[in-house]
């Protein structure tokens, strides 16, 4: 993947060496290059690398700083995605939603009536359980993700850490039904900030990484995300109305 920053304090050709070999020196970086007359940084990585990495890598040399720039250029693991069918970009989202929607619906036929607020509380449940899961196989990697396009995790870094624990418990309360109203509240609020992000970045056609599966697949930001989001808050505020 590659990001650009903004770089200040270079005043000549010897601090653009002295800040390319010191970032290039950061495990994950595999090129720096720097446009001195833009103050840009452009930096390759083999995995995300948070700007406070970046930035603590010239802590000895104070007088240079470097920040995010509000666009992220495309990267090759993103290339490499658009080249893939549609099927075969989401295929891991397609196939999540699809056991859910099958355990959920076996669930019910097993009853004598369908009952669709169950049905929903169930594939809530089995949502944000599977999605927590693969948010924790790398929290890290997941919350520097997360940061580069959610609107509460690039103002509050420890956000994105939380998330993952929120959806964990979310997942938790849907399953064992604890106090529903206030869990669905919980999901439409929280739901409800999350896509703020993805809508953000879709309609400004930025071209990086989903985080909802966590850091294990690299699926791109699209309408698919937005329909993800939009669905839990559409069931959490069904489900408020239905319980009135």
């Amino acid at each position: 993947m590659t990001h650009q920053y903004q770089l200040e304090g270079l005043t000549c050709d010897g601090c653009v060496a002295k800040v390319k070999s010191l970032l290039s020196k950061i495990a994950g970086i595999e090129s720096v290059e720097i446009n001195a007359q833009r103050n840009e940084a452009t930096i390759s990585m083999t995995r995300h690398v948070s700007t406070e990495t970046l930035q603590s890598a010239l802590k000895e040399h104070p007088q240079y700083t470097i920040v995010d720039k509000i666009n992220t250029i495309q990267s090759p693991s993103v290339e490499a995605e658009s080249e893939k069918t549609w099927f075969e970009t989401y295929k891991p989202i397609l196939l999540i939603f699809g056991y859910i929607t099958l355990v959920t619906t076996l669930i019910q036929l097993g009853n004598n009536r369908f009952d669709v607020m169950q049905w929903m509380q169930h594939f809530m449940a089995g949502f944000f359980l599977v999605f927590s899961f693969f948010k924790l196989l790398n929290l890290t990697g997941f919350a520097e993700s997360y940061r580069m396009y959610d609107v509460i995790a690039r103002r509050v870094p420890a956000w994105g850490y939380i998330y993952a624990f929120t959806e964990l418990g979310l997942g938790l309360a849907y399953l064992t039904n604890f106090q529903p109203q206030v869990t669905n509240v919980l999901t439409f609020v929280v739901m409800s900030l999350s896509i703020i992000g993805v809508l953000q970045s879709v309609l400004n056609k930025r071209r990086i990484q989903c985080a909802c599966l966590g850091a294990i697949f690299n699926l791109p930001m699209s309408t698919v995300t937005i329909i993800e989001d939009a669905l839990m808050i559409a069931m959490s505020a069904g489900m408020i109305l239905m319980s009135l």
